[in-house]
């Protein structure tokens, strides 16, 4: 389990009392869509090759929460691209039936444990046709500025709940996305 040890000294270092560190723990992102999509922009990551760091951080999230589908998801303007996806073939989605979309809202992860008895959900073309979602929990990756730029969210074809344990420890793989996007800026 050494990316645990990994996701929550990074969390530490980067959430330990820092007033300019990420606001992963309570504190709604800046509803201010022009700059988001500058800050999301600005950092040159869509469209680029996979990186190990990102990949990782997918896997381990399958193994750990024991799902088929995990995403680091970026929002652009139109679409959703995956910085890193495992268990899914395509590289984006359009924005329009992104469930990130609910996602960088709010600052805690979202979780919906059967999308097809959620009105948001029900009619979605990846509800009703492939990859099937019927579980999705998502956090928003929130930057120093309080952007929110994506989100790391965990897909099953089946209901399923989430604890709150759960819950904590994929906002904590949010801080963990947001320490490679930082440390891809140095």
């Amino acid at each position: 389990m050494p990316i645990l040890k990994e996701i929550t000294e990074i969390g530490a270092s980067l959430d330990g009392g820092d007033p300019s560190a990420p606001p992963a723990w309570g504190r709604d992102p800046i509803n201010d869509e022009a700059a988001r999509l500058d800050a999301l922009r600005g950092l040159g990551l869509l469209d680029t090759a996979q990186e190990p760091a990102f990949e990782n951080l997918v896997s381990w999230a399958c193994d750990h929460f024991r799902v088929p589908i995990a995403l680091v998801s970026l929002l652009d303007a139109d679409r959703q691209w995956f910085k890193a996806r495992r268990g899914l073939a395509v590289q984006e989605t359009p924005r329009d039936i992104a469930f990130c979309h609910f996602t960088i809202q709010h600052s805690l992860p979202m979780v919906v444990e059967d999308a097809v008895s959620d009105a948001r959900f029900k009619e979605n073309p990846l509800v009703s046709g492939p990859p099937y979602i019927r579980f999705y929990a998502g956090a928003p990756i929130i930057n120093r500025d309080r952007r929110a730029l994506g989100s790391v969210c965990v897909i099953d074809s089946t209901p399923r709940s989430f604890s709150m344990v759960d819950r904590m420890v994929l906002a904590q793989l949010t801080v963990t996305a947001l320490a490679a996007i930082e440390s891809r800026q140095r």
